[in-house]
């Protein structure tokens, strides 16, 4: 969904590192400063289930590897009782604009990751593409109407290109 540029400037070698089980997220996090660890990072779940981390100023294009995900995000990490635990995680992706209901995706990932999660996104982003103008809205405070015209917002998520079902890849 997001700009061309940014997913034309994506290059072999940045894309996020896959955590597809408790050693891979040890080796990943024993790199990590603890500035980095003190915010959250950049997260894509690719078309395959595994889980994808990056830093968190990178863009969620580039974690994926400029291909389609399940889900895309933000998420934090802290320790309690010895293990490593997700303390925090959104689907605030402008670029893949997920819905909400890509969670089962995230929470799959994660479980087979070894990391204890929430039961859901922390932080839920409503996103919605203006019928009238085209436009990516992220909806705040229930108020499904446009910022770029006014027009009413669909009830139903829709970002996705094909309008496809949000349990298909985001392109």
């Amino acid at each position: 969904m997001g700009p061309a540029d940014v997913k034309a400037a994506v290059r072999s070698g940045n894309e996020g590192r896959p955590i597809r089980s408790e050693a891979d997220f040890d080796s990943w996090v024993a790199g990590r400063s603890a500035a980095e660890l003190a915010e959250p990072f950049t997260f894509v779940v690719d078309t395959d289930g595994v889980l994808r981390l990056a830093p968190r100023r990178s863009e969620h294009v580039a974690c994926a590897a400029g291909g389609p995900v399940l889900s895309a995000g933000e998420i934090g990490f802290s320790r309690e009782e010895g293990c490593w635990v997700v303390s925090e995680v959104s689907n605030h992706s402008t670029g893949y604009c997920p819905d909400t209901s890509s969670w089962p995706a995230v929470a799959q990932a994660l479980d087979r990751a070894g990391l204890r999660r929430p039961s859901g996104f922390t932080i839920e982003v409503v996103f919605r593409r203006c019928l009238a103008c085209r436009e990516r809205n992220i909806v705040r405070e229930d108020d499904f109407v446009c910022v770029f015209c006014g027009s009413d917002l669909p009830a139903l998520w829709n970002v996705d290109r094909s309008t496809a079902p949000a349990s298909r890849s985001i392109r």
